[in-house]
């Protein structure tokens, strides 16, 4: 086993003290081309060139003699440290650390970044790295080959974004673009590179947060609000938005950060609003224009990002991309079996009779979706006389995909 791992953070600035001493006693070195070119390499040094993590740990791991890793940025900000640090390789690492790239992309930029999610991209994460970048309104990417700037912009389809691309950080060849989301594809970027993704309303006020990323203080508390919240002008709230309704659809499907949500037949919007403030991403739906501009003024009420479409399902669901978990609030049975087609974890909606229910029961199981019912009836009193005022009876049904449930 190496007597010493010390991994060492490279932001293109020059190396300090320890550096230098660590790379100077060196037996093995891994680290990128550019990496292994560094004149403080010992000449005699074995060099590896990093590619798959697991074997250049196992290499180290059985190397005699002093290991050194050099890695862009900050090894500790979802680099090599965790990897080397796996039980299996049982080593001791030791980090001289740098400027990470992401902090390095928004200094370049001039833009504070306490307020920013930090999302990591590569072929199995994309879509879930495109989520975080529809709900919200800063966003830095480290991007991988395969899901770079490029394949960021295509997803986001139908949502303007601008994008602060930042390739090879610290290097001679370091260039900063800035594009909108749809021009990203109309260009060969280079790797490494970081995509600041911002669009929507302005995020943290002037005088900072308190804490970084996402502020979990923002907005009023409670999964749900009252329904004269949303009932405003240009109508009420329908039969399938209730207050207690909308609480029983949120807890059974979960949305969070990284999912895609849609919400056929949003209504006034909200349940598409209350799914966004959960952090996830939303694609709402209705036919009636009227509901698309209540969602969309509903959205910008509560500051929260997410996607309006008008049209009628199922047809307008055909070219949306892949949902994690849908909520059918109109359009029965027939919407439910096109939205089962394409097989999202989740699914909730409800019917106003059993009839109705155990058709959607059956269609759901038919689908292999492993299906709930419950009958739910809430009645509002009036607390000054204990006087019934409101009384509301819904079958809420519930499927869950075993294959694809977490």
């Amino acid at each position: 086993m190496a007597d010493r791992v010390t991994v060492i953070g490279w932001d293109g600035s020059p190396l300090t003290d320890a550096a230098r001493a660590a790379l100077g006693a060196a037996t093995l070195v891994a680290g990128a081309p550019h990496h292994l070119a560094l004149p403080e390499i010992p000449p005699t040094a074995e060099r590896i060139r990093l590619g798959s993590l697991a074997l250049a740990a196992r290499r180290i791991a059985a190397h005699r003699g002093t290991a050194v890793v050099l890695a862009d940025g900050d090894p500790g900000f979802f680099g090599v440290v965790r990897a080397l640090r796996a039980p299996e390789f049982g080593l001791e690492v030791e980090v001289v650390a740098a400027v990470s790239s992401v902090a390095a992309a928004f200094a370049r930029a001039g833009m504070p970044w306490d307020d920013a999610q930090v999302v990591v991209a590569h072929p199995r994460t994309l879509r879930r790295a495109v989520n975080v970048c529809r709900a919200h309104t800063k966003v830095a990417v480290l991007t991988a080959p395969g899901a770079g700037p490029a394949e960021l912009g295509l997803l986001l389809d139908g949502v303007h974004r601008t994008f602060v691309i930042c390739e090879e950080l610290g290097t001679a060849r370091e260039q900063v673009s800035v594009v909108t989301s749809d021009n990203a594809a109309d260009h060969t970027w280079r790797d490494p590179n970081v995509v600041i993704v911002i669009g929507g309303p302005a995020g943290a006020g002037e005088g900072g947060g308190w804490i970084a990323g996402r502020d979990p203080g923002a907005g009023p508390r409670g999964w749900v609000q009252p329904d004269e919240t949303y009932g405003g002008p240009g109508g009420a709230l329908g039969e399938g938005e209730t207050e207690l309704l909308r609480a029983a659809q949120l807890a059974r499907l979960g949305p969070r950060i990284g999912d895609l949500v849609w919400d056929i037949g949003c209504g006034a919007g909200a349940f598409a609003t209350e799914a966004a403030r959960a952090g996830a991403a939303v694609i709402a739906v209705d036919h009636d224009p009227a509901a698309c501009a209540r969602t969309e003024g509903i959205a910008r009420r509560f500051g929260v990002q997410l996607q309006v479409v008008h049209g009628s399902a199922p047809h307008v669901l055909e070219n949306l991309p892949e949902p994690d978990i849908v909520r059918v609030g109109g359009g029965g049975p027939a919407v439910v079996s096109a939205v089962a087609d394409r097989r999202p974890q989740r699914i909730v909606t409800h019917a106003a009779t059993r009839d109705a229910a155990e058709r959607v029961g059956r269609d759901l199981t038919e689908h292999g979706y492993r299906v709930e019912c419950a009958l739910l009836q809430s009645v509002e009193l009036d607390t000054r006389a204990w006087t019934e005022t409101e009384r509301n009876v819904a079958f809420l049904l519930s499927g869950v995909l075993p294959d694809r449930a977490p």
